[in-house]
């Protein structure tokens, strides 16, 4: 028996489509709902997204008992991704500010070193705070991508945002052929693996909706890695460099992929001559490449100051930053407690690395969790986070096997992550809702957990046997 519950999920992807003309993040200078309409909308919106939040469990439910196989899933997460790229993007405002970025370039300025600010019109008017005056931190296929779209769609913001969505769901088109390739070396069933991961609100409501670069990183990191596994490594590490010409945390992977080539290479324990030949050659193929993205996009290496560009926003999810702004608040004084928080922070991720990377020398699937371990570290130690990052760990880190508690976990935390900012990307919601929505988050982990099947906390979230084909 076939889940067959998709269509109740396509039916609140459309409702949250709907609520999103009034409730998403739309044009600052576009018609405006307000007042009665627009809480209407907001109601409609999240009325979607309940009925959305509760088709995926009842869809991991059927994953786990075997009755949903992986190209079923693949199917159900686009049809509920569609609607939701024809809507206003959800829950951010960051695809207007790649498009006024594209903008700066289109104008033949160095985006970075120049601003949105400096080059006015309906492009760049619609770049939401302080990231009006902050240059691009993103890397040269990122900046070719969008400067493309514009050179196609001119001052058409409308058609210039969807394109870019279009461009950046290739990631998830990636992520549908490379994550079954992982689940084979690291033990995960597809079809479990794929619906933590492209059918995952996280996912559709806020990486594909809100048209984030990230889900294009994520897709040509995975790929990189399945290749790199699957005995491609020149093109796996090539990939993996096109990951972080889009953004710049991709590259964390490549030193663990390094061990994995090499032992491969060896065919048993990696020696000092085996390492420093594969490093080498690896080093070679990604600065051809990211030269060759940086050649193309017409930039040059700045991305590497504007990194920090954005270090003025200082949002709670970054332990850094919520530590050095409790230590602000509790001792208010002449030291910096945000920035120091953040520069101990950035030791500590250091040390962290390392020494996962040091564990992660036999290569093979132990390098892969170690990428995966080192990508969730970046993620809560880097200075500035934002929801849509805990998908980087997420995708590589989904091919393992999991036990039913930890997916419960995952689950809240994906959905807490999705509910915890505004539908429009600017609006904080009020303390009641926060309160609100962490209940709505805890029971989607309960119902995750105790589905009914009846699993035990023993079951796993891996393959019956890794020789077996896909269920048709």
């Amino acid at each position: 028996m076939i889940f067959n519950g998709k269509s109740v999920g396509a039916a609140g992807s459309v409702l949250i489509s709907l609520g999103a003309f009034g409730a998403g993040a739309t044009l600052r200078h576009g018609p405006v709902l307000s007042g009665h309409v627009r809480t209407l909308a907001t109601a409609v919106l999240y009325l979607g997204l309940v009925v959305l939040l509760v088709t995926w469990v009842r869809l991991g439910h059927s994953t786990r008992a075997g009755r949903t196989s992986a190209r079923e899933v693949v199917r159900t997460a686009w049809l509920w991704c569609v609607p939701l790229l024809c809507a206003p993007p959800l829950f951010s405002t960051d695809l207007y500010t790649y498009l006024a970025q594209g903008a700066v370039a289109h104008a033949g300025l160095d985006p970075y070193t120049h601003v949105p600010a400096e080059v006015p019109g309906p492009i760049t008017a619609n770049a939401t705070g302080d990231w009006s005056y902050i240059s691009s931190p993103y890397g040269p296929l990122h900046l070719l991508i969008v400067k493309s779209v514009l050179a196609v769609t001119g001052e058409n913001l409308v058609l210039g945002a969807f394109l870019t969505r279009l461009a950046m769901a290739t990631g998830l088109a990636l992520l549908c052929f490379a994550v079954p390739v992982l689940c084979r070396h690291l033990g995960a069933r597809p079809e479990n693996a794929l619906w933590m991961t492209v059918a995952n609100p996280l996912t559709v409501l806020c990486v594909v909706s809100g048209g984030h670069n990230d889900l294009l990183m994520a897709g040509l990191l995975v790929a990189g890695t399945a290749l790199v596994l699957s005995h491609a490594p020149v093109a796996g590490f090539a990939a993996v460099a096109l990951a972080a010409a889009v953004k710049v945390p991709a590259a964390v992977a490549l030193p663990f992929l390094v061990w994995v080539w090499a032992a491969r290479r060896s065919g048993g324990p990696v020696s000092p001559r085996g390492f420093f030949v594969v490093c080498a050659a690896a080093v070679s193929i990604v600065v051809a490449t990211f030269g060759l993205c940086t050649v193309v996009a017409g930039v040059d290496l700045g991305w590497i100051r504007a990194l920090s560009g954005n270090s003025r926003l200082e949002p709670w999810l970054s332990i850094p930053t919520a530590f050095g702004k409790l230590g602000r608040a509790v001792l208010p004084g002449s030291v910096d407690a945000v920035a120091a928080c953040r520069i101990a922070g950035g030791v500590a991720l250091t040390v962290l690395v390392t020494w996962l990377w040091w564990r992660s020398r036999a290569g093979g699937a132990a390098a892969v969790r170690g990428a995966a371990l080192a990508l969730l570290a970046t993620v809560v130690l880097a200075p500035v986070v934002f929801p849509w990052y805990f998908a980087w760990p997420l995708v590589p880190g989904a091919a393992a096997a999991w036990t039913v508690p930890r997916i419960a976990v995952a689950a809240a935390v994906s959905t807490w992550l999705v509910v915890s900012t505004h539908p429009d990307g600017a609006t904080l919601l009020p303390p009641w809702g926060f309160a609100v929505l962490a209940v709505v988050s805890a029971g989607v982990g309960v119902l995750t957990a105790y589905g009914p099947e009846k699993r035990t906390r023993t079951d796993r979230f891996s393959c019956d046997s890794l020789s077996q084909p896909l269920r048709r």
